[in-house]
């Protein structure tokens, strides 16, 4: 798949998340429960909306990562759902479209037009997710975003 990759500035959005410490093989059991979690907190805390879709922000490679969703605004803790943000910021950015289990190719692609056009990627990077379409997840867009 051909990735077109641009810069752009992201705006600082809330986020309603579970930070978790975890590996790479066991990122998607706990991504899936994590999900489950905020979800579950979102639907039953009065006055926060759901204004987005799922995200997940990779903190470093380790991988530490926050898991939730945009909201409309901030909240207090509770258990392990936390309020946060996807920082304001220059990003390289593209958009993967099709399921997840290409979804690293988007982040390779971000990274090689970054090495190519001298952009330098400090880090952190965030995936937000599309609405998902059982019938055609041919179709299905997931931003990809890697701080500069």
């Amino acid at each position: 798949m051909d990735y077109e990759v641009e810069v752009v500035e992201a705006p600082e959005r809330q986020t309603a998340v579970v930070p978790l410490s975890t590996t790479w093989p066991e990122l998607p059991a706990e991504a899936g429960s994590a999900f489950d979690e905020v979800w579950a907190f979102v639907r039953k805390e009065e006055g926060l909306r759901f204004d987005g879709h799922n995200v997940i922000l990779y903190l470093d490679g380790v991988p530490n990562v926050e898991v939730g969703v945009i909201v409309t605004r901030t909240f207090p803790p509770e258990g392990r759902v936390q309020a946060s943000v996807l920082p304001a910021a220059t990003v390289a950015r593209t958009v993967h479209r099709g399921g997840y289990d290409k979804l690293a190719d988007a982040h390779q692609a971000v990274r090689a037009w970054c090495q190519a056009e001298g952009h330098e990627v400090v880090g952190p990077r965030w995936e937000i997710y599309g609405d998902w379409d059982d019938e055609h997840p041919e179709l299905v867009e997931t931003e990809v975003c890697w701080l500069l």
